[in-house]
Parts: C-alpha cells; structure tokens; sequence
C-alpha cells in the first residue's frame, strides 16, 4: 500500500485526498520509483478542477514529474537500471503518491551535486522548454526569445536554454522580483507586463525588428501585443491560454502581413516515442550542464510543501506568487 493524493469530486484545494491505496507493480520495461519528491504545474490544477484529464490507460492521480530512486524493475528492462539508483522521471500523472511506475525510457539519472528535492523540478518544466525551444521553434543562435511568464518554472528554464543555445532571453513577468529573477538567469531585458507596454520594449530592444520567437503560455488576451512584436518570419509558440482561449480581431490578417508562424504544442498527449526522444536528446544535449560550476543551469525552487499540505501547495500557485517551481516532498 501507499498514500496518495485523491480527488474523488473535482473543484478547489479543498478537495485533494490524501489516501492509503494499493501501489502500482512495474509491467514489462517499467520501474517503480519510490518518490521522494514531485512538483507542481499549471496541469495540475485543471486536472484537480475535472478540466485536463489524464490520457486513455495513464493514472488518475495528479502529478506530472518525479524524483526519487528505483524500487524495482519489470520484467525485459533494456537498460541497466537498478535498485536505490537516483533517478527523476517525466509523468503522463501519478506523481503525488509515494510509488509511481514508470516506462523506462522516461527516466534520467539525478545529477551527481542535486538533491532529489531540487531534481522533481526539472523534467515537465525542462523538457517543456527544451521541446518547445529545439523542436518547435528551432531556435537558432542570435535570435531574440521573448519568454512569457519568464519567472514560471517553465519560463526560468527556457531562459536558461536560450542563453545556452546561443541565443538572447528576453522576458515579460508580472513585478519586479520576477524580473529581478529572470535576468539573474540571463534574461537580457524583462517588462512588466502589469505596468508598461511590453511591445513598445521589445521594438526598443531589437531596433524595430522584433521577436524572432515567443514562448506563449498566455494566449488570448495577448494575441494583438504578440503579433505587434514579432518579427517578420517569426515564430509564435502557444502551449498554454491562461489568458484565455478567444480570439476576436484581425489576427489572421495580422499574422499573414509578417510571414509569421503559429505553433502550437503540448507534451502530456504525446507519444511514448516522443518523450523517449525528447528525453534522451535532452539528456544528451542539456543534463550534463546541471553542474556545480559558476556558469551552470539550475532549477529555480520558489517553496516546498509536505504531501499532507498538498491544498496549500496549490493554493500557493493558483495566488501566481511562486518565482520558479513549487516542489513537494513526499518521503523525507
């Protein structure tokens, strides 16, 4: 057996459970890691409010990333994984329980200088922003990048990933501390997007020719001010609509006026194979960077709960006051 967070009825974070329910056993190609810690994202809160739920067969419990280390393995493992190794794991769900079992080609081993509490922070948020940046956008080095949500968990990653890969971050965020976070990671220019024309600083930054590519998590009420600081070619990359999913207005004609591209992407409905790709050419090209040296890539942790605080975790995001990733711990 094992806890688990619950959610029999949908709605607030009053509604989150926590339960003793029967673990998972590993199937062919799969390991059960034993969770030490998992973290928080957007999805988490839809699905808790009935509105994002899991794909056909996955599990019903929230949570789309883990760290912790290997219990045991299924049977016809093709790679060398074994009891007690360190290792984090991107989730299609079942990350707010205490075992969760996973495909084997969905795990990466935890830096050798991370605890597990900072490494549940890295693989939705990462390999979203690695997604999104490498095979999405195919940012090229010397592009302008403009971040939405820049101090998000997915936003502190892409700003890393930008400078990275040779690019310039720029970043819109909602106060100042955001923005202080942001280009403490290497954003070169933020706006706060709650005071000040963000498109007006975007045309200041790059002397008229706008944004090669924006990373946008907002969606409907910022269509006009995207467009507006495009760049022509550019290309627009929608994963989320916090800010809601209509449209009304010359969008089209605006879009088609400067060649730019509409994309749009989501992670958790891809395929197995996807996510196997995307892991190892993340874990190729980006996880040996997590070092300890001074010009290193981190992930940015803003708090962490206990599981049996799991309500207050998502209350804590849904009051949009965490500068980077909430994480959870769920055995000390």
């Amino acid at each position: 057996m094992m806890r688990a967070v619950c959610v029999d009825i949908p709605g607030g974070p009053e509604n989150l459970l926590l339960k003793t329910i029967p673990r998972p056993q590993p199937k062919d190609g799969e390991v059960l890691i034993k969770v030490h810690a998992t973290a928080l994202n957007r999805a988490d809160l839809l699905q808790r409010r009935g509105l994002y739920p899991p794909p056909p067969g996955e599990s019903d419990i929230i949570g789309l990333e883990v760290a912790g280390t290997v219990d045991t393995v299924g049977p016809r493992l093709k790679r060398g994984w074994k009891p007690n190794d360190r290792v984090m794991a991107l989730l299609c769900g079942g990350g707010y329980a205490e075992y969760v079992s996973v495909p084997e080609e969905l795990l990466m081993p935890v830096p050798s200088h991370l605890t597990l509490c900072q490494t549940a922070a890295i693989p939705e948020a990462w390999l979203t922003a690695f997604q999104l940046l490498v095979l999405v956008a195919q940012v090229k080095e010397g592009e302008v990048v403009l971040v939405h949500a820049g101090a998000s968990g997915v936003g502190t990653a892409a700003v890393q990933l930008v400078r990275l890969f040779g690019a310039v971050p720029i970043v819109t965020a909602g106060s100042p501390e955001k923005l202080k976070m942001a280009e403490t990671l290497g954003a070169a220019a933020g706006y706060n997007y709650k005071e000040e024309n963000f498109v007006q600083g975007v045309h200041d930054f790059t002397g008229g020719k706008g944004a090669n590519v924006i990373l946008d998590c907002i969606g409907g009420c910022n269509w006009d001010q995207n467009v507006n600081c495009l760049a022509t070619d550019g290309r627009w990359v929608l994963y989320g609509i916090m800010g809601g999913r209509r449209v009304e207005g010359d969008l089209l004609g605006k879009l088609l006026s400067k060649r730019g591209h509409l994309l749009t992407s989501l992670l958790r409905s891809r395929s197995l194979q996807y996510k196997s790709d995307l892991v190892k050419s993340f874990s190729d090209r980006v996880l040996p960077y997590f070092s300890d040296q001074p010009a290193s890539i981190r992930p940015v942790i803003d708090s962490t709960f206990n599981l049996e605080d799991i309500g207050e975790a998502h209350r804590h995001m849904e009051a949009n006051r965490n500068i980077g990733k909430i994480v959870v711990n769920v055995i000390p």
